[in-house]
C-alpha cells in the first residue's frame, strides 16, 4: 500500500445558476457552478491567487492557512 502524500485545493463555488453547469480545475483549484459572470470572477480570483502564492517560492500545502486566507482577501478587494 503506498502513501499519498497531501494535496491542497482552493475551493470556490458560485451560488447562482443560470442552468449551466461549469467546473474549471486548476492546479491547486476547483471551482463549480454559478452563473458565467460569477464562475468568470471566481477563476480571475483564483488564478490572481495562485500568482501571489507562487511567487513565495513555496507550495499551497506549505504555506500556513492564513496566510493564504489573507491573500484571497487581498485579490478579492482589488478585483472589485
Amino acid at each position: 500500500m503506498s502513501k499519498r502524500g497531501n494535496k491542497a485545493f482552493i475551493i470556490g463555488v458560485g451560488l447562482d445558476s443560470d442552468g449551466h453547469k461549469r467546473i474549471t480545475n486548476g492546479e491547486n483549484f476547483r471551482l463549480v457552478g454559478g452563473k458565467k459572470e460569477t464562475h468568470e470572477r471566481l477563476q480571475e480570483i483564483a488564478i490572481k491567487t495562485n500568482e501571489k502564492l507562487q511567487k513565495t517560492g513555496r507550495t499551497l500545502e506549505e504555506i500556513p492557512p492564513k496566510v493564504v486566507q489573507e491573500t484571497l482577501r487581498e485579490v478579492i478587494e482589488t478585483t472589485k
